[in-house]
């Protein structure tokens, strides 16, 4: 049986790797394993030793701790219904926000804020 925090701390693996655009091939090289382990990480199927999860954490730019954030309210029977990170498109969206320059993304922040409101 599959341990929520496992799952937990998988599924936030995955996000972060998305966030930086990283591939699982990629995390498995600079990682130093197979990138067939990182899909049975992310999924919880395999737990990840604190070693690994320090490794993961330092090729992905954060800290172990990152992994474990909004555990409490993960640990429930299924996935939350405000967990955006859990959506693919969502993560698309934030990784292109990102990507436009600063200037221009506040501008696209306030057309959103008021479209939404219009809704």
């Amino acid at each position: 049986m599959v341990h929520p925090v496992d799952v937990h701390v998988g599924k936030r693996v995955r996000h972060r790797r998305w966030m930086v655009g990283m591939t699982q091939h990629q995390l498995a090289e600079q990682v130093g394993i197979k990138f067939q382990q990182i899909q049975k990480y992310e999924t919880g199927a395999n737990r990840i030793s604190a070693s690994r999860l320090w490794d993961i954490a330092d090729a992905l730019r954060v800290t172990v701790g990152f992994f474990y954030e909004g555990l409490e309210a993960d640990t429930d029977a299924g996935p939350q219904d405000g967990d955006l990170l859990a959506d693919k498109e969502a993560l698309e969206l934030v990784r292109s926000y990102y990507a436009i320059p600063e200037n221009q993304r506040r501008r696209l922040f306030e057309l959103a804020r008021v479209l939404s409101e219009a809704a």
